[in-house]
């Protein structure tokens, strides 16, 4: 499967353009390595935050990074539209219960898809599945956040965690100060913890909570884009006019000339 390489790449443009700025102030790589500030400021934030969440939760965090931040989008309004008329088409010619055959199709891999077909063909009240699938939907949204929060909370601590390392740097350079000669660099030495802390943050913690929160904006409208299809197909619209009400979903409208 494809991965979504924009989170790595920023990554990379991020950090590269910090080490480069510092080495074209005069700097030496040298001058940003610091051991136990990354300890601190890497091993206070994994602490907090298993402190703020659960066992469970944590031990999910690398698939959350690996389908949620690097995983593919699933969205593709165009080509879930183009099926629903599909289906529209063939339910209007053939009748609801000619969409059973369509329910174990690979097609419909959303399990709100899936769903919503299998209660059209049972025949089952257009109130009740409007009902179960936007609260499937809301259900979902609500586990996103839950995931979106862990690493809000990580940019929340880590910076501080980077000013705890830098006072307990500067606490050590204090109780040292007959040491004149090795004040200067034991003082920039306790300054990489804010740096790890802050740099951490803004470039790995929050973007990632900012990707899943993009991914779960889109993924939330193309079920909802799948809701409103499987009621206008319960409903026996014509099929074009259930093209139109779902074009409506589609953000980027170049993307509607591709719809059949």
């Amino acid at each position: 499967m494809k991965k979504d390489m924009t989170a790595v790449i920023g990554m990379g443009v991020g950090f590269g353009g910090l080490l480069i700025g510092f080495l074209m102030e005069g700097g030496h790589l040298t001058g940003l390595m610091g051991l136990s500030a990354f300890l601190i400021v890497v091993g206070g934030t994994i602490g907090a935050v298993i402190t703020s969440f659960s066992i469970a939760d944590i031990v999910k965090v690398p698939s959350i990074i690996l389908k949620e931040v690097l995983g593919p989008s699933n969205f593709n309004e165009t080509d879930i539209i183009n099926m629903l008329v599909t289906f529209s088409e063939k339910a209007r010619r053939e009748g609801l219960l000619a969409l059973e055959e369509d329910i174990d199709s690979t097609h419909l891999s959303d399990p709100i898809l899936k769903k919503g077909i299998k209660l059209v063909v049972d025949g089952t009240d257009p109130e009740i599945i409007s009902s179960l699938l936007f609260k499937e939907i809301e259900v979902y949204e609500l586990q996103q956040k839950h995931k979106i929060a862990i690493f809000e909370a990580a940019g929340g601590f880590s910076p501080t965690m980077g000013i705890i390392g830098t006072v307990m740097g500067l606490i050590h350079v204090l109780g040292a100060l007959t040491q004149v000669d090795k004040l200067g660099p034991a003082i920039a030495l306790a300054f990489v913890a804010t740096l790890y802390g802050v740099a951490l943050a803004n470039l790995v913690y929050l973007p990632f909570a900012n990707k899943i929160k993009l991914k779960t904006k889109n993924e939330v409208l193309l079920k909802e884009l799948m809701a409103e299809g499987i009621s206008a197909i319960q409903s026996g619209d014509n099929p074009i006019l259930v093209r139109e009400r779902l074009v409506t979903y589609i953000l980027d409208k170049d993307k509607i000339t591709n719809i059949e």
